[in-house]
């Protein structure tokens, strides 16, 4: 597939998103996994890196920042603020969702430090705090770019009139939300007005947090840090059914001469040319395995079939358990909320 585009950036169809080597998913890469990683990435012309300063509470950019120096000039790299560790009086570092003009600041210019950088080309507001009107915030991140330590601004896991009302404050470049063959929230509406202003679609876990790939145990049993354990359709009796769907996914990809891995990531690319696909992982085989889903061809039959079996309806348990639903503007959320 060819390259798209994100604001001023042409950037390959497939990103690596850095958030795995330190946070989520409770095995943290060594410096030494991560650097074999990352340069087996930009071997295979990956162009977009994405971290954030939730991810490991800063640790995740001071690991890939110094990394991906050498290779600044050749590379896309994007983070994210407004959603940061902040430290409680009892020392424990705890997320916290702030979209203040003052903290989004001080988020940028501590995320330029730790990265090794001065400006982030592609820098997200990680989720829009309701205590603060979204044209506060993007005005002030706006001002980030006017002082020249932002490039571009994105947008993450917001819904149509949030997103449209920044994009009147300011050109937004990207919206970055979660889109996969089992999280469909984007159809109902942002795919469509990412489409019609001009603004790229960055789809993380476009693999379904790895179910989408096959390759996790019928019986998972999730290790300490890892946030599918409470996620509600990795439980055991929504995961048992949910498992149910990969059988006949496999069918499917044994006809397009794929992996279940390929399919999710082609599946995903082919919802429009203004689409990125933002897997990540702490293996280089399974790099390779995602950057050849942009090299699968789906025809309509092959869409019309996997759109059918995974329609939102056949997926047992939501995304997210209800506290985190709350902190993101996706429309499924502002619907049942009517």
């Amino acid at each position: 597939m060819s390259e798209r585009s994100i604001g001023p950036f042409q950037v390959g169809p497939v990103a690596l998103g850095c958030m795995n080597l330190s946070h989520a998913y409770g095995h943290p890469a060594t410096e030494t996994q991560a650097r074999a990683l990352l340069h087996a990435a930009l071997d295979a012309g990956v162009r977009l890196f994405d971290t954030a300063a939730l991810y490991g509470f800063g640790t995740n950019e001071s690991l890939v920042g110094p990394m991906l120096k050498p290779h600044r000039n050749r590379i896309t790299l994007a983070s994210k603020g407004g959603m940061a560790g902040v430290r409680g009086d009892d020392g424990v570092m705890r997320r916290v969702i702030d979209g203040h003009p003052k903290t989004l600041r001080r988020n940028c210019e501590d995320s330029l430090v730790r990265l090794g950088t001065d400006v982030i080309d592609l820098y997200y507001l990680h989720r829009w705090d309701p205590r603060v009107p979204i044209e506060e915030s993007v005005g002030e991140m706006s001002r980030l770019i006017e002082e020249g330590k932002v490039r571009a601004l994105g947008l993450s896991e917001v819904g149509v009139d949030t997103l449209r009302r920044a994009h009147a404050t300011y050109p937004i470049a990207a919206l970055q939300s979660e889109y996969s063959l089992w999280s469909r929230n984007a159809e109902l509406g942002t795919l469509q007005a990412t489409r019609e202003l001009g603004i790229a679609y960055v789809a993380f876990s476009p693999m379904g947090r790895a179910f989408l790939s096959g390759k996790l145990p019928a019986g998972t049993s999730w290790v300490p840090g890892d946030i599918r354990a409470g996620m509600p359709r990795f439980q055991p009796e929504a995961y048992a059914k949910n498992l149910r769907l990969l059988a006949p996914m496999q069918a499917i990809a044994q006809r397009a001469d794929c992996s279940l891995a390929e399919l999710a990531i082609a599946w995903v690319l082919h919802q429009g040319e203004h689409v990125v696909a933002l897997p990540g992982t702490t293996r280089i085989d399974h790099l390779h395995e995602n950057l050849r889903g942009a090299q699968v061809a789906l025809d309509a039959a092959l869409l019309a079939e996997l759109d059918a079996l995974f329609a939102p309806e056949a997926i047992t348990g939501d995304r997210y358990a209800l506290a985190s639903q709350r902190e993101v503007d996706t429309e499924k959320y502002a619907f049942e909320q009517c």
